[in-house]
């Protein structure tokens, strides 16, 4: 297995604990994990913790064991024609790639249709499984409750005969959907409801993106998963805890098949808690219908907590690594705080991004007591005292500037540090200036500002006088124009509302994307890469958007805020 992640740091947790104990008692002399996504949407950051927990597994593994053959499979489990493509395929591979990892092998659960045909034969001919002719409905009121045993099919007692010429006929195309199924028999009364004799093929007459028109019944998830994982040598099949009650089911696959199949290896199931995030949504039925409801722009929309999103967004494959592993890997699930993940990108951006000037609410300033015609080029470093990098840009002052609006109060409080009528502040590596009067539009609004400037300023403070204020500014005639997305948590509420779709629509944050245009941004910024990521000063972290920015028209989308906004905004 080649990888660009860094070796992981080692880590002490029960999947560690099993996988050592097995490697002690020789139960496997190497470990081989899996990634098996369904092909039926975009990865989210959820995902992200699987492949970092898999593929990560595997690398440490490999390093323990040399030439053991300890590795990491991405295998597509793609079982249900109806919803799946290979979109979303080339979109898993990219994903898991972009995290940094790569793949020993990539496999399709359809690689094995063919064995698991015969598989489901041979459960026939031995009694484990017949042909059932109920419809959906019918199923569904012979399974019981979780307090009530189920009832028996009326087709249970099928002769071995007359379920496999069924099943053959199914096979060839004789029946029409929800004719027929094939299911497990187990027990009607078993407590746990997936071993209620479980379905394991139904007839889906759809063409399969890897298949074409080969097949026209198709296995089971519950079923064809044992199966891929136990094909394919799988030593720990390691899932989240959604899956535990099919866990009794996958050992039962296994356990009827494996002397007729002679699996490689007897594959074992462990369950770890999924990551649950606030103030988003982890469910791939409803960012199917955010993206499918025109409520986002794609899979990509950088509000969606898709790996997709994120990339867009800005956020680092290393941020995000460092974010599943910080989040562990625990038994019980628990509700992360997005603040957390907002941590992690601050944290590697603080190193990696340059410090620049933009003006998102651009206010103009009118330097009356400097020449009109002047500019002069200052030195900006790119990066503060605390981050050991070098690096420069000239940026040009003259007689008009911009400034934030946010930075310029017309009756300020005493207490009040940036620049008001009479007060003085310092422009960043610049002078200090002092309001001396506004100009206001026919409602009153404050459109300009009159200032004057201290040339003795020039990177020290006024003589007898104390500046407490610094605000960024960008030079009027220099600068460039670009549009600004700033994007914010997706719902408004911690969690999303469990009650209708329309509930879970309406909890959609309003301020989750505000797009600001005509802002100002230092001249540097004119030729930004899409792609390349920048401290705006005392604004945030901001990516040039990797699919509208354009060197002549920069689009910024905001990555995240320099501190958590959004736990003060809500604690007001």
């Amino acid at each position: 297995m080649s990888s660009s992640a860094p070796a992981p740091a080692r880590a002490n947790d029960f999947i560690r604990d099993i996988i050592n104990s097995d490697l002690e008692a020789d139960r496997h002399n190497k470990v081989i994990t899996r990634f098996p996504p369904e092909p039926n949407g975009f990865l989210h950051i959820g995902h992200a913790k699987s492949i970092c927990l898999n593929f990560g597994l595997a690398l440490e593994y490999r390093d323990k064991l040399p030439d053991s053959g300890t590795r990491c499979h991405l295998r597509f489990d793609d079982t249900d024609p109806v919803k799946e493509d290979t979109l979303f395929e080339d979109g898993i591979q990219e994903d898991v790639r972009w995290l940094g990892f790569n793949w020993d092998g990539l496999y399709h659960a359809s690689d094995y249709f063919d064995k698991m045909y015969d598989y489901a034969e041979h459960l026939i001919k031995t009694g484990k499984a017949y042909v059932c002719s109920l419809s959906d409905a019918e199923i569904k009121s012979h399974r019981g409750t979780v307090t009530a045993a189920g009832t028996n099919s009326p087709y249970r007692e099928r002769s071995v005969d007359e379920s496999l010429d069924l099943f053959k006929r199914m096979r060839n195309g004789e029946f029409s959907d929800g004719e027929h199924v094939l299911r497990a028999k187990i027990d009607m009364a078993n407590a746990n409801m997936k071993m209620r004799d479980p379905l394991l093929y139904r007839i889906r007459k759809t063409a399969h993106h890897m298949t074409g028109d080969t097949w026209c019944i198709y296995p089971m998830y519950d079923y064809a998963h044992p199966i891929s994982d136990a094909i394919e040598g799988i030593t720990h099949s390691i899932c989240t805890l959604e899956f535990e009650n099919n866990r009794e089911l996958y050992d039962w696959v296994i356990d009827n098949l494996i002397d007729y199949a002679q699996f490689p290896s007897r594959p074992h199931q462990y369950e770890f808690a999924r990551l649950n995030l606030n103030y988003t949504v982890m469910s791939k039925r409803r960012l199917l219908e955010l993206v499918e409801g025109k409520h986002v722009s794609g899979w990509d929309d950088p509000r969606l907590p898709t790996i997709a999103g994120l990339r867009r967004r800005g956020y680092t494959p290393e941020s995000i690594r460092a974010f599943c592993a910080s989040v562990g890997v625990a038994k019980a699930n628990s509700t992360v705080d997005m603040a957390q993940l907002e941590f992690c990108i601050r944290d590697d951006l603080n190193q990696k991004a340059p410090r620049v000037l933009a003006v998102l609410k651009p206010l103009r300033v009118v330097i009356e007591n400097y020449p009109e015609a002047d500019v002069e080029e200052l030195d900006a470093s790119y990066w503060p005292h605390d981050v050991p990098k070098e690096g420069s840009r000239k940026v040009p002052f003259c007689r008009e500037l911009y400034i934030e609006q946010d930075d310029f109060m017309l009756d300020a409080p005493k207490d009040y540090y940036r620049l008001a009528p009479g007060k003085e502040v310092r422009l960043r590596y610049s002078y200090c200036i002092t309001c001396t009067d506004v100009v206001k539009d026919a409602t009153g609004n404050v459109t300009e500002i009159r200032c004057t400037y201290d040339p003795e300023t020039m990177g020290k403070n006024p003589e007898g006088r104390k500046v407490k204020g610094t605000i960024h500014w960008v030079s009027a005639r220099h600068a460039v124009d670009a549009e600004v997305r700033l994007y914010d948590r997706l719902l408004s509420e911690e969690a999303p509302p469990a009650g209708k779709d329309s509930e879970f629509i309406n909890a959609i944050n309003p301020s989750a994307l505000t797009v600001l245009s005509g802002c100002k941004l230092e001249r540097s910024l004119a030729e930004a890469k899409p792609g390349e990521r920048f401290q705006f000063e005392r604004q945030g972290y901001f990516i040039a958007d990797v699919k509208d920015s354009r060197p002549a028209a920069p689009v910024f989308n905001r990555i995240v805020t320099l501190k958590d906004s959004w736990a003060r905004a809500q604690k007001k």
